[in-house]
């Protein structure tokens, strides 16, 4: 037999071999789709293990479930809208940290490399002067102000308009305050240490 005539001989062998593989496929389908499926609903509950307590079963009978329809239309559900005001800061305030309050800071050093420099003030005469007296230190180091103790929008403007170009967020900080072992404000923190 030459090479050319077994070629075509185990191509017609292979080709013989797929269509038979693809006709079993297809008969198997065929059975699968022709076979009666049972629905679920039709079939007792097999119960695995029963560890005693309450069945669920009139729970799930109070609710009346009903087999889906394939051309049945679902009802669509009304909701109504929602009216949502933006937050803005006057929602935030009054900011109170009572663990925290005015009073002399002792100097101390600290090592927190990376750390941007952040100052705690709150709305009251210590603060409103310390601010006033370093704001443009402050600037300059490109810190930023956590005021911690401000009851309404008047005294927070207030801080910014003695600072301007400083940012101000109201912030409660007894737990940042906690952390760093400061009980008084105003104060700088920086990478190198606490100061006032």
């Amino acid at each position: 037999m030459s090479s050319t005539a077994r070629v075509s001989y185990f191509r017609s062998v292979g080709g013989l071999l797929f269509a038979g593989r693809l006709l079993s496929v297809a008969a198997l389908l065929a059975a699968l789709l022709a076979s009666p499926i049972t629905s679920a609903q039709s079939m007792p509950l097999v119960v695995v293990e029963d560890r005693g307590g309450t069945s669920a079963l009139p729970y799930y009978e109070a609710l009346n479930l009903q087999p889906r329809s394939s051309g049945a239309t679902r009802l669509p559900i009304a909701v109504s809208p929602v009216l949502v005001k933006p937050a803005t800061e006057a929602n935030m305030l009054p900011v109170r940290s009572p663990k925290l309050t005015p009073g002399t800071v002792v100097r101390r050093v600290i090592e927190a490399p990376g750390l941007q420099p952040f100052f705690l003030i709150g709305d009251d005469d210590a603060s409103h002067a310390w601010l006033h007296h370093h704001a443009a230190s402050l600037q300059e180091r490109g810190a930023v102000g956590l005021v911690v103790n401000v009851e309404t929008m008047a005294g927070l403007t207030g801080l910014r308009e003695r600072a301007p170009g400083l940012p101000l967020a109201p912030v409660a900080a007894d737990d940042l305050a906690g952390r760093l072992g400061i009980q008084h404000y105003p104060v700088l923190i920086t990478s190198t240490g606490i100061e006032q």
